[in-house]
């Protein structure tokens, strides 16, 4: 899986440190600032997953910086959630209806904010939260249709997609023809078992270019693996 991109923007040192750690750990890509003009200039360079925003920080205030990140395109729809010691409803409200996705009240613990950023992600950017398989050096996001390997891009029919992704879903595991037909054409598919072989074929071909190992293995007389060690 990718790895999200998060935005930070807190200017207490202490717990910035803490919240960092805690992301890091859950393998989030972390920068961070105390400041909310920088927080939009770092925003512009490179569009975040999700911001963390206190509303209380350095030069613009926390409400700003949200109503800004939301007029501007790269950042429009990019989940935010406030960070705040203001526990009151009209607070709270006035934090939604300025485009923030979610609202968390200090003091909270580490974890129960890495749960509530993962509750965002899977409904407002559900390929980041899980909708992406990995296995060796291999990565699929299963909702934008892509493949990549060693971090480039691989071409891929519908059905070689489909293959792929069963093979994902399962590594390890040996189909037989038959049993892949199933998974990947359905139960009232009439095409002839050796068209496996045909895709499988495309299959390689497209994710071994460049003389990258052959991740699929053949296991004679059973069918096929996907094994890094094949």
């Amino acid at each position: 899986m990718a790895r999200v991109r998060m935005l930070l923007v807190e200017d207490d040192a202490a717990l910035a440190e803490l919240l960092t750690w805690h992301f890091k750990r859950e393998d989030f890509e972390v920068k961070h600032t105390p400041d909310g003009e920088e927080a939009l200039l770092l925003a512009k360079e490179a569009t975040p997953d999700i911001v963390l925003l206190d509303w209380m920080v350095e030069g613009l205030s926390g409400i700003e910086v949200c109503r800004r990140l939301r007029r501007m395109s790269e950042t429009a729809n990019v989940p935010i959630i406030m960070l705040t010691a203001r526990g009151e409803e009209e607070d709270r409200v006035r934090g939604l209806e300025t485009g923030a996705d979610d609202y968390v009240t200090k003091p909270f613990s580490p974890r129960e904010l890495v749960a509530r950023v993962g509750a965002v992600l899977r409904r407002v950017r559900p390929a980041l939260a899980g909708e992406q398989l990995t296995y060796a050096d291999i990565e699929m996001d299963t909702v934008g249709h892509k493949v990549r390997r060693g971090g480039a891009v691989v071409p891929l029919g519908p059905t070689e997609f489909r293959l792929l992704k069963h093979f994902l879903e399962h590594p390890g595991w040996v189909f037989s023809r038959e049993r892949l037909l199933d998974a990947v054409w359905g139960h009232d598919s009439d095409i002839e078992s050796r068209t496996v072989d045909v895709h499988i074929r495309r299959l390689r071909k497209a994710i071994n270019h460049g003389d990258r190992p052959d991740i699929i293995r053949t296991v004679r007389s059973a069918g096929y693996a996907l094994d890094s060690g094949g």
